[in-house]
């Protein structure tokens, strides 16, 4: 039988819902002693361990944490140069993958004449086909990032992504292209659900909003900065570039990762202490948090559960669903605009498809602009509210602050960038509109992000993993409708029905900052 590195709340936990969020978060903090050695009559109520067999009565255990709070091996206490190494390298990752999905999207209508195809549902279906895969990725890797922890976890798919973009370069038709496309978007999700899980791993709570901020800007960013370079490589060296770019860059990061990065979470170097020290000392026990019962259920069973927990998440916790749903609809929205606003900028303004890539730009500074914004008040503010309240402790809540703002400048955006390209107003007026689109989705994006990881502590990839699941899905469906939307209404009208869409950000967001303490407490997900 296989023994799972996954913690399992003690009684007082359910016991007291207020302290569930805390104490999961302690737990991968707190200073206890590494070894306790002890014989009882019986078993305590609030640890663990396996009856000896040479005295059926008494009962030893081994209990494994961390000696201190400056013990070395702790993630918090990685090398400074280690930790920014890692995050750069987690961020640099997170921009690529999504920069790998939208650099083909000038270069579509290249790929469809090369296999000889004119339909312009397959030309969509490439660049959203890489979404999709993006979407079912999360739901794997997530769940095993929390069994067998992060580190095999990234190295297995990094390796996979790069050989699969080779794949696309090679690619002899169209269909062998959208399949592997598929599977590297499956491959390249691990990192959109681990990545902030483990940033969160390296750092408390108080540091984490800079770090998150630039981890974040990555898959905004790399839509935008994508079709960039897409336009100018695929005019120059031809659509197939396009992918050995890709690679290229991706290849660069799978090596460095390999050479910098170590385990970070938690459970997994606590489960690899554990199993030393019963080798050296031959005394059965568990580790910190750990059942009993979990010893014993088998390696298949534990990575079911694993799985089906985002998919628990998701379906048993309302502020889960809600979060998703406002991700699906900004997500659905910022895919449907990096397949079409080349697009609208060529048939509008007569731009050429090499140059066309620049109208990301406003896009991309407005993205740029929200990190900016939020990683310089996130941490504060959770701060100065933690003081005012009293309480001294950072509510997940209080990452929500600006989300409600973000959530009416992404409709806004979107009329000002549909309305004044139906009527050839001059460029740099709807390149305003992507700004402040790019302003909205990113504090959508970056309060919602913080807020699940807070909230679920030890198991923020699993939350994170839910939330991007119904984000892809958004992300890979709605860019399907896009130009037929925009031939049937126009560019004004077909701007306005996402503009409309998009205004049910702003009362979710308003009922997770009045009532999310509640719900989190009052709906508190069996998700072990």
């Amino acid at each position: 039988m296989s023994k799972s590195v996954l913690p399992k709340r003690t009684a007082s936990h359910s016991d007291d819902p207020e302290r569930g969020h805390d104490d999961l978060e302690r737990a991968h903090q707190q200073p206890v002693p590494a070894v306790i050695n002890s014989k009882e009559r019986e078993p305590s109520t609030e640890t663990h361990g396996d009856r000896s067999s040479n005295d059926g009565d008494e009962f030893h255990k081994i209990i494994v944490g961390w000696n201190t709070h400056e013990d070395c091996e702790h993630p918090y206490n990685l090398p400074r140069w280690r930790i920014n190494a890692t995050a750069a390298l987690l961020a640099m990752l997170a921009f690529l993958v999504p920069f790998s999905s939208a650099i083909m999207s000038p270069a579509t209508s290249q790929m469809m004449e090369d296999f000889n195809s004119s339909s312009e549902l397959l030309q969509a279906f490439m660049v959203s086909v890489f979404v999709l895969g993006n979407a079912f990725g999360p739901l794997i890797w997530a769940p095993l990032s929390e069994i067998y922890g992060r580190f095999y976890i990234y190295h297995g798919t990094n390796v996979a992504f790069v050989a699969l973009t080779v794949g696309c370069a090679l690619a002899p038709s169209l269909s062998v292209l959208i399949a592997l496309r598929f599977l590297a978007g499956l491959f390249g999700g691990a990192v959109l659900a681990n990545g902030g899980a483990s940033i969160a791993d390296m750092m408390p709570p108080a540091k984490r909003g800079l770090f998150m901020g630039l981890f974040i800007l990555g898959p905004v960013m790399g839509p935008a900065v994508g079709p960039i370079c897409g336009g100018f490589l695929s005019t120059a060296k031809g659509w197939r570039w396009v992918f050995w770019l890709v690679a290229i860059l991706a290849g660069f990061v799978t090596i460095m990762m390999a050479l910098v990065t170590r385990e970070t979470y938690a459970p997994v170097l606590l489960q690899r202490k554990l199993e030393h020290l019963r080798q050296a000392t031959g005394i059965p026990g568990v580790g910190l948090g750990r059942s009993r019962d979990m010893e014993t259920i088998s390696w298949r069973t534990i990575l079911w559960q694993g799985i089906i927990r985002p998919m628990k998440l998701l379906v048993t916790s309302p502020i889960s669903a809600l979060c998703a749903l406002n991700m699906a609809v900004a997500y659905g929205i910022l895919n449907l605009l990096i397949t079409s606003i080349s697009i609208v900028y060529q048939e509008t303004y007569s731009w050429s498809a090499n140059i066309s890539g620049l109208a990301f730009i406003g896009l991309g500074c407005g993205t740029f602009s929200g990190t900016m914004i939020i990683s310089g008040t996130s941490d504060k503010y959770g701060a100065s509210a933690a003081a005012k309240d009293g309480s001294g402790q950072r509510k997940p809540e209080y990452r929500l602050f600006l989300l409600p703002f973000g959530g009416l400048l992404l409709p806004a955006g979107l009329f000002i960038f549909g309305w004044t390209a139906e009527y050839k107003v001059h460029w740099i007026v709807p390149m305003i509109g992507e700004a402040l689109i790019g302003v909205g989705i990113m504090i959508i994006f970056m309060s919602t992000t913080l807020y699940l990881i807070e909230s679920y502590a030890m198991y923020a990839a699993s939350a994170l993993a839910a939330n991007g699941f119904m984000r892809s899905i958004g992300g890979g469906l709605l860019p399907l409708a896009g130009l037929t939307m925009y031939s049937n209404l126009g560019v004004g009208w077909g701007n306005s029905v996402l503009a409309f869409i998009a205004l049910l950000i702003p009362p979710i967001s308003l009922v997770l900052q009045w009532y999310g303490e509640k719900l989190r407490k009052n709906y508190e997900p069996k998700i072990l």
